[in-house]
Order: C-alpha cells, then structure tokens, then sequence
C-alpha cells in the first residue's frame, strides 16, 4: 500500500496575509494551501512570493501538509514563484489551470532543476472544459515520475464560470457528470483527488451536506476557504469510530489461516472477499495517521 496521507480538509489561505498564514500553522487542518495565485493582487505577488517562501522554509506548520499554489507559468509571475518557492521544499506545488500534460511536465523538470527536496510533489487544478476533455492524459502524468503528481483538485467557479453552469444548486446536478469524472481519473492512475471550494461559507447545513456528497462519491476531502469548515470536513471524510471497528474486523478474518485458502467469507450476516480487506486496511491506516497527526 502507497503511503497514507490525510486530505480531509486543505485550507487556503493568501499568501499576501501574514497573519492568516500565522493562524494556519495552529489549526487543525490537515493541509495548509497558500495561494499565490488568485488570492494575490499583482501589486503584493513578488512580496508575497518572498514572505510565502520564507514561511515554508521556517517549518512552523508542523505536522500539516504544505502546498503553495503558484501561478500559471505562461504568466509574468509563474516562473519566479516557482524559483522562490522550489527551494524552500513545500510538501507540493499546486499547479492552476492545468488544461494538458505539459504543464505538469514542465514544472517537474524544473523543480528538478531548482533543487527542490524529492518529496515535493506536485498538484494540478481542474477548472476548465479543456482540462476535462484531457482529464485522463492529465492523471496519467502520475506514471511518469518526473512530473511528481500526487493530487487533483477541482475548481468549480472556474469550471462554472467557463461552462456557464449555475452554481449554488443544492446536489450539484450539473456539475456531478464532470466531478466523477475527474474522480474516475485520478482513482485509474492511483492518485488523490479533492473537492472543490463551497462558496456560501457561513451556510453551514449547506457546506455539510457538500462534503458528504462529496464523500459518497469518492473524493478524499474539500478544499476550504475558512477555518470554521476544518472541523465539519475532518469529520465527513475521515473513517469514523464504526467504521475503524469493522475494518480491523474484516481484516481479522482473512488473517484467521482458516480463512487462508478462502476468498469469500461469511461476515456478520453478508458475504466479504478479499477486496473488502484491502478497503479495510485503508481504512485503518487511514485513521492511524490521522492520529499519528493529531498526536
């Protein structure tokens, strides 16, 4: 099993704000994302790029996963942001508007040029019926080790605004086909994928019942926009209490060696193959690392 990193909650924050960047490094987020990006006016970008540098760099995030969202390369910003911000090791770059492969290629040959750390991964936003017609070409850069993709992300105000899809329709029904697309992809080529921002942040019934949709339909966790959603998002796409309980017992029974030689086996009233062991060790090491985090 590839390494098990908690994505439930990925909080963004604004470079150009030091003092939400101070707060980030003491909520409990399992990753902080500081946007260069649209978060940033072109007048605070190379300040901010330089601020945002030396925050990473000072490791006061602790056990949570950083990830700077640069901006696009074919801007007069992208290049230097990436040359700031490669050496100071985040634990990934984010990459916005990502419509084709290339892009990602290009910015793995250049953190490889910049000396960034080998665990510095990269990240690729979808927001664009471009990127969605080339979603599988786009995952697919998770097998060239180059390009160190390790997560998707969907942007859905980008999408909605390009598409000219109507956001804030409880269910998202027209965005639905092209989310679980985007989920089928990233989970063909064994890769992470997370829920895009919920706008109305004070609705909170609103945002709880987004991210348990977005759970049902197999995303890893919801990128946030402020830190009253931390709490609700952990919960949702985290394995619950029961959840861990069956898990460690569905892989109890696969362990019995009289069980070695089955592959389907009767478990509390319903038939369980060997699959369902593989979730559940998941599922374990999944909240082991959530409390390995938490610890």
């Amino acid at each position: 099993m590839t390494e098990i990193r908690p994505r439930r909650s990925v909080l963004s924050m604004p470079g150009s704000n030091a003092r939400a960047l101070e707060k980030a490094a003491r909520l409990p987020t399992d990753v902080v994302m500081i946007d260069l990006e649209d978060a940033v006016a072109p007048e605070a970008k190379e300040a901010s790029r330089q601020a945002v540098a030396e925050a990473v760099g000072s490791g006061r995030f602790g056990r949570r996963e950083v990830v700077v969202r640069i901006n696009p390369l074919d801007t007069p910003w992208g290049e230097a942001d990436l040359a700031a911000i490669a050496p100071a090791g985040p634990d990934a770059i984010l990459v916005p508007k990502v419509t084709h492969s290339d892009a990602l290629v290009a910015v793995g040959s250049r953190l490889r040029r910049l000396g960034a750390p080998e665990r510095t991964r990269v990240w690729a936003m979808i927001e664009s019926p471009m990127a969605l017609l080339h979603i599988g070409e786009i995952a697919s850069s998770a097998r060239d080790v180059d390009t160190r993709l390790a997560c998707l992300i969907v942007g859905p105000n980008d999408l909605a605004k390009a598409s000219r899809v109507r956001l804030g329709v409880p269910g998202r029904p027209a965005l639905l086909p092209w989310l679980m697309t985007v989920i089928a992809a990233a989970r063909a080529y064994e890769i992470d994928v997370i829920d895009g921002i919920y706008n109305a942040f004070r609705d909170a019934d609103g945002f709880l019942a987004e991210c348990e949709q977005g759970r049902d339909c197999g995303f890893d966790g919801k990128m946030l926009i402020h830190p009253d959603q931390i709490a609700p998002a952990n919960a949702v796409f985290g394995p619950t209490d029961a959840a861990v309980t069956e898990a460690r017992a569905i892989m109890a029974v696969f362990a019995d060696p009289a069980n070695a030689r089955r592959g389907v086996v009767a478990f509390e009233g319903r038939m369980i193959e060997r699959l369902h062991a593989v979730e559940a060790a998941r599922v374990v090491a999944m909240a082991e690392a959530i409390a390995a985090r938490a610890a």
